[in-house]
This record gives structure tokens, sequence and C-alpha cells, in this order.
């Protein structure tokens, strides 16, 4: 491993690793030690008590940030050619359905969400061991497999988000964007832990939120309180 830069140590001399910073004083902080000249993805980390083994402890959901990602995403719908006006006129940045998913079995994934019609979703089996691993496969319980195509559509555009924890109990989600204000910051990931709390299941044990991470692309992790979430 190469050794740090004068820069990235005084940034990281910046953050206590010793510290747990409240949300308020965690979004100033991760804007003041970035390090990137891009508008960088601000995120958080937050690994739960839970067993993602079992099924009722498989946590996932979607939140709608008050402020958005930051983020314009780029929306494929899958649909019949009856409602592809429909998606069109929603925003949709693509729609159609057996060419894109040729287009998909060639590799092509520069897309950040499919969202498709239930009755569309026997064709997309073909294609689920590329889109699952990239978090892509539409859903119901994410909003991303419904008749209601322009609702759907203007969620994903207003900020919402879809989340879910990993293998090692782990929900990685971003929160905004380094140009955002503190209060921006805090506003989005104070909706995205109470999402979160939300759904803690019955059957776990022990503490829920285990530990909570902040960071910007490239730049320190700053741990947060878990007594914030209330």
């Amino acid at each position: 491993m190469g050794q740090l830069t004068k820069k990235r140590k005084q940034i990281n001399g910046k953050v206590d690793p010793k510290k747990l910073y409240n949300i308020e004083d965690a979004c100033a902080l991760v804007k003041e030690v970035n390090t990137t000249k891009f508008d960088a993805s601000v995120d958080l980390h937050i690994r739960l008590g839970v067993d993602p083994r079992k099924p009722d402890q498989a946590i996932r959901g979607t939140v709608t940030l008050p402020n958005g990602t930051g983020k314009t995403k780029r929306v494929l719908v899958l649909c019949t050619p009856d409602k592809e006006a429909e998606a069109k006129a929603a925003g949709a940045d693509f729609v159609g359905l057996d060419e894109f998913i040729q287009k998909i079995e060639g590799g092509w994934t520069d897309i950040d969400i499919i969202i498709a019609m239930p009755t569309v979703m026997a064709k997309l089996g073909k294609i689920g061991k590329i889109l699952g691993p990239r978090g892509l496969m539409p859903n119901p319980k994410t909003g991303t497999v419904t008749m209601d195509l322009a609702g759907a559509i203007n969620d994903v555009k207003g900020g919402k988000i879809a989340f879910r924890v990993d293998k090692f109990g782990i929900i990685h989600a971003s929160i905004g964007r380094v140009s955002f204000t503190p209060q921006k910051l805090k506003e989005n990931s104070n909706e995205l832990l109470q999402a979160i709390n939300k759904l803690k299941p019955s059957s776990a044990k022990g503490a829920y939120f285990k530990s909570i991470s902040m960071a910007s692309t490239m730049s320190p992790g700053i741990a947060i309180d878990t007594r914030e979430v209330h």
C-alpha cells in the first residue's frame, strides 16, 4: 500500500476515529474532508444486528429522500406497446421490451433502475442472472413492478431510492452529494434511518443499529452515534 500524501494525512487528521459524531456534525464534516474535484456521492453504511439468511430479517425497502440524491437516474421501462407513450411522457429514458432484453443479454446495463409491468416479468427470467447481482431486477416490494408506470417513474425521478441489507448485514445507500448543504444531508439521513428503523423485525435480538458510518467518495469514514436513531 502506497504512502499517504500530506493532503490526505491532513484530511484524515480532521476525523477522530475514536469519536462517535452526531448526524449534524457528520454532515458538516463530510463536506470538509472531501478530496475529489467532482461532486462526490455521500453515502451511509449501516450495519444492522440481523441475520440476512433469515427471510424475515432480510431488510429491504424504499424511501423518498426529501432532497433527492442529486443524481439524475436513468430509467428503463419494460412494457407492452400500448403503455410506451405513458412511460415516455412521464420521463423514462428508455422504453421498450424485447429489444432491450436483447441488449441486456449482450451486456448493456447503462441504466440505474428498471421498471416493468407485471405482465412482462416472465420475459425477464433469462436476464435475471445479469440484473440480480447489479440490483436492477424489478421487484413489487420496491414499487418497480407496477401498472402505474407514470407514478413509479415520478417517484424514482423525485428522489425515491431502494435499499437492502447485504449478506454481511450492511445497508449501503446514497443520501446526496457533497454539494448539498449540511441541512439537506441531515434531512436525507434522518429519513433513511427512520425508514430502516420502522422495518426492525421482531425476531432480531440485541442492538438493531450496530454501527453507522458516513463517507463521501474516497473520503475517510465518519462514525455516527447510533443513539441518534430514535
